[in-house]
C-alpha cells in the first residue's frame, strides 16, 4: 500500500519517485513524484483510486491541476485524496520556478522573467498532459494564474483534453496588476516575497513557526524571482482569448469561491456566459477553495468530470 510520500509501482515513462517538500505532511495514499520535462524536472503529487488491499484500482479518468501565482503543487494537498476517493487519478504539478521544481535555463536570477512567459509555461503543461494522459481525454484545471496557463495549454492542444476548469481565474489581466512587485523585489535583494510580507516571522527559527508558515517561507525562498516577474507580465496582459477558447469546443467549468476577491467575480461570470460554460460559486471559500473548502470543491469537480457535458 502506498503511504504519504511513497510512490506506487508502474509509473509512466518520464516519471520517477520524488521526496516531500518542506514540512507539510503528505496524506496517506498521495505519491510524491518528479516529471522529467524538456525544461528539466517538475515536481508533482499524485493520488489515485485504491482497492480494498491498497493497490491501485482502475480510475474513472485522469486530471491535472496547475497551481497559481506564488503557489505550488502543495496547494492541492487536501483536495487530492478526496478526488481519488471518488475514483479519479489526479496529478498536481508545480510549475517551473515554483518551490522545488526546476528553474528555467534562461533564469539568471533577478531577470525580467525570460523563460517564464505564457508560451513557456503552457508548453510545460502540454508536455505534462502527454506524460500522464497517454490515452488523451485529460481533465485540466488551473487555479488563478494557473488558469491562464491552463487556458493557453488548452488552446495549444485541445485534442488531449476532455474539458477545462478555470478556478478563480479570469478572461484576461489588467494593466498595472501587481505593478508594485518588481520594484519591491529589486529593492529586497535576496529576501523572498514572503519575507517582505511577513517581516516579523522572516528571521524566526524554524521551531518558532507554525508548520504552514514554515512551509510558506521555504516555498517562497525556493521560488524563482524571475518566475514571479514573468507571472506579473502575464497577469498584466489584457489579451482576451475567450472567443478562441470557445472555438475549440471544449467543455469549460468556471468556478470561484463566494468570497474570491483576487479576480473580479463579474468578469468570471461573464466569461462563463460567453463560453456557454458551467458556472459555479463554491461556498465557504475565497480565492483558494481547493484549500479553504476542499470537500465542496471535490464534490463540484466530481460532478463536473463525471457529467455527460464533460
Amino acid at each position: 500500500m502506498s503511504v504519504g510520500g511513497s510512490p506506487a509501482p508502474e509509473l509512466p515513462a518520464g516519471v520517477r519517485p520524488g521526496v516531500p517538500f518542506s514540512v507539510l505532511p503528505v496524506p496517506v495514499g498521495v505519491e510524491v513524484l518528479v516529471l522529467e520535462l524538456a525544461v528539466g524536472p517538475l515536481t508533482a503529487l499524485r493520488a489515485r483510486p485504491r482497492d480494498g488491499r491498497g493497490a491501485p484500482a482502475p480510475a474513472r479518468g485522469t486530471a491535472v491541476l496547475v497551481p497559481g501565482f506564488t503557489g505550488s503543487k502543495e496547494d492541492f494537498l487536501d483536495l487530492l485524496p478526496l478526488l481519488a476517493a471518488r475514483g479519479w487519478d489526479v496529478w498536481a504539478c508545480s510549475q517551473r520556478g515554483q518551490a522545488d521544481s526546476t528553474w528555467s535555463p534562461d533564469d539568471v536570477g533577478g531577470g525580467r522573467g525570460t523563460g517564464y512567459l505564457l508560451d513557456d509555461l503552457a508548453a510545460d503543461a502540454v508536455e505534462v498532459l502527454g506524460l500522464v494522459g497517454a490515452g488523451g481525454g485529460v481533465h485540466l484545471l488551473g487555479h488563478s494564474f494557473g488558469g491562464v496557463v491552463a487556458r493557453a495549454a488548452a488552446l495549444a492542444a485541445p485534442e488531449g483534453l476532455a474539458d477545462l476548469t478555470m478556478l478563480c481565474s479570469g478572461p484576461h489581466g489588467w494593466i498595472g496588476r501587481k505593478a508594485d512587485l518588481p520594484p519591491r523585489l529589486a529593492a529586497a535583494g535576496r529576501r523572498s516575497l514572503w519575507a517582505l510580507d511577513n517581516p516579523e516571522l522572516a528571521e524566526r527559527a524554524p521551531d518558532g513557526l507554525e508548520p504552514l508558515d514554515a512551509f510558506l517561507r521555504e516555498r517562497s525562498q525556493g521560488t524563482s524571482t524571475a518566475a514571479l516577474l514573468g507571472a506579473v507580465t502575464v497577469l498584466a496582459d489584457t489579451t482576451d482569448t475567450t472567443d478562441a477558447l470557445a472555438a475549440t469546443g471544449l467543455p469549460v467549468l468556471v468556478a470561484h469561491g463566494e468570497d474570491d476577491d483576487a479576480w473580479p467575480q463579474p468578469w468570471q461570470r461573464a466569461m462563463a456566459q460567453r463560453l456557454g460554460a458551467r458556472y459555479a460559486v463554491i461556498p465557504g471559500a475565497g480565492h483558494l477553495p481547493n484549500a479553504e473548502n476542499p470537500a465542496a470543491t471535490a464534490a463540484l469537480l466530481d460532478d463536473w468530470w463525471g457529467s455527460g457535458a464533460a
